[in-house]
């Protein structure tokens, strides 16, 4: 039987996974036939491995295809020319034993020839070999390198990318690859920030010639509904398909371990788990929201990538902090290094023009992390967790409690300090004396269309109950009647009629504490401090 997989590349055969034919048929028309040298960049996890193993199997019958992986090469054949030039020879005589064609014996003779007659040779000999094989092959050779970026601390694989390139610029004269696949998170321009000090010319690559691969590669909701829908006709759950594949979509937007590992918690865990009531179906929005709450509990691989990248690249932090906790705006600039960075892992993207955090996940465990380095310093969350036995009621969440309690310990705790330190950091207080109250239980996330220096609208999810709260500065009455009115709107949308509208207020004269209003047939909850 078929599974979710999240560890390596997933198999047709042994896994439910989305189906890759349009994308192979793109890159095949856009990059392959077109004898292009190009690179697949996205964050771990992203699929990559997946999408060459696929690749293999799609052009193996009009191209011999050579598949390498360099995390198979040990560092010391990295130590100098030589070494790695036996090495790659060896591999790819390896590869070609997976290459089902006539002149196959051949080609691999060729090799064998360079290992026993040239044994200190280095890249020139090898190169000169490689001109031999593809000169004599029936159909043309095309090479794929996975984990590129496993070899990028060592000079010689610079000198290695060198060669291709000066064979790419004289292939009409020279028989040479037909086209070059490599793969990795790292971007080949970024491979010098390893080999050089930061004031040398870090960008300079010899991989300048490589093609921009654009393609898509997140999965989209009728790609999560096919894979669904085959699932179904396994199990028949009776679930709704469309619904539960957009709700995926919705915390994921499409990343592809996400994608899957929400699905294998729903189909292998969820039936087990002690919270959530059995009586619903499993594959539902509730369902989906468990699973998420789980995976950002968990220690995975991916984010401790992202915990290790904010360490070791402090202004992509700060621009994440100034992003979730103030509402800044970044314009989309790849020449900005900490937007190039974010974007390459994986956790931010460009959203028109604009930076974005890629998906509702990676933003609620920024926000975890962010708030587990305060943990122990921070006042409001000493608050919160010492006023948390107030907000629970029978297994519902308090939401007005809460907004109570969180006015009272604001006003005392930041009442006296600046008007910009209040604007800089009250919403991220807010989110701080939050978490530990619904901490293990609950989610939360920030609408990303509405978070500026003005406005925010957070959602909180508490056992399948939505909650609905609008974060403003204030800006006068006009502005707090129109937000009003957008919350309004935003009520509707969720089908909610009670919201919670909490305005940071600068004027002296402000009425601070907790009221209700009616609008429009909805409660609001508003708080002032």
């Amino acid at each position: 039987m078929r599974y979710f997989n999240t560890e390596g590349s997933c198999i047709p055969e042994e896994h439910y996974m989305v189906q890759l034919d349009d994308r192979m048929e793109q890159i095949q028309k856009l990059f392959v036939d077109r004898k292009k040298y190009f690179v697949i960049n996205r964050g771990r996890q992203y699929g990559k491995t997946t999408t060459l193993r696929a690749l293999e199997n799609y052009l193996k019958n009009e191209y011999i295809v050579l598949s390498l992986d360099f995390q198979e090469i040990e560092t010391e054949s990295f130590a100098d020319s030589v070494l790695f030039s036996q090495t790659l020879a060896r591999k790819l005589y390896a590869a070609f034993q997976y290459v089902e064609a006539e002149d196959q014996e051949k080609q691999q003779n060729i090799l064998l020839d360079f290992r026993k007659e040239n044994p200190n040779g280095g890249l020139n000999e090898l190169f000169d070999c490689i001109t031999r094989i593809c000169g004599c092959s029936s159909r043309p050779v095309i090479l794929m390198i996975d984990e590129v970026d496993s070899a990028s601390n060592n000079q010689v694989f610079i000198d290695f990318l060198a060669q291709l390139r000066a064979c790419y610029l004289k292939r009409d004269k020279t028989p040479t690859f037909h086209s070059v696949i490599l793969a990795g998170v790292y971007n080949i321009k970024n491979l010098k920030l390893k080999l050089r000090p930061e004031s040398d010319h870090q960008y300079n690559s010899p991989w300048n010639i490589a093609a921009a691969f654009k393609i898509d590669m997140s999965f989209s909701v009728k790609q999560i509904v096919d894979m669904l829908q085959v699932y179904e006709a396994d199990y028949h759950t009776g679930m709704d398909i469309q619904a539960v594949a957009e709700e995926i979509y919705t915390f994921t937007s499409g990343y592809p371990v996400l994608v899957s590992a929400i699905c294998k918690y729903i189909d292998e865990e969820l039936s087990s788990d002690e919270e959530f009531d059995s009586q619903q179906p499993f594959w539902s929005r509730r369902g989906v929201a468990q699973a998420v709450r789980k995976i950002l509990c968990e220690d995975a691989l991916l984010f401790e990538s992202m915990v290790c990248h904010l360490d070791d690249y402090p202004e992509m932090k700060k621009m994440f902090q100034a992003i979730l906790f103030q509402g800044s705006e970044f314009l989309y600039n790849p020449d900005g290094k900490e937007i190039s960075l974010a974007c390459m892992f994986g956790y931010a993207v460009d959203e028109k023009g604009k930076v974005q955090i890629a998906n509702r996940i990676f933003e609620t465990r920024l926000y975890n992390c962010f708030y587990s380095e305060e943990e122990l310093s921070n006042a409001m969350i000493r608050e919160a967790k010492r006023d948390k036995s107030y907000f629970i009621h029978d297994g519902r969440l308090d939401m007005d409690t809460v907004m109570r309690r969180f006015v009272a310990a604001f006003e005392e705790i930041y009442g006296h300090n600046s008007e910009k330190f209040i604007e800089d950091n009250g919403r991220k207080f807010f989110l701080l004396y939050l978490k530990p109250i619904i901490n293990g239980t609950g989610n939360y996330y920030v609408e990303a269309q509405t978070r500026d220096e003005k406005r925010t609208d957070l959602i909180v999810d508490y056992l399948g109950e939505q909650f609905i709260i609008e974060l403003k500065i204030w800006h006068g009455n006009e502005y707090k009647e129109r937000g009003e009115k957008q919350l309004v709107s935003y009520l509707d949308y969720y089908h909610q009629d009670k919201g919670y509208l909490l305005s940071f207020n600068f004027n002296q004269k402000k009425e601070v504490g907790v009221k209700e209003i009616q609008i429009d047939g909805k409660c609001i909850v508003e708080a002032v401090v």
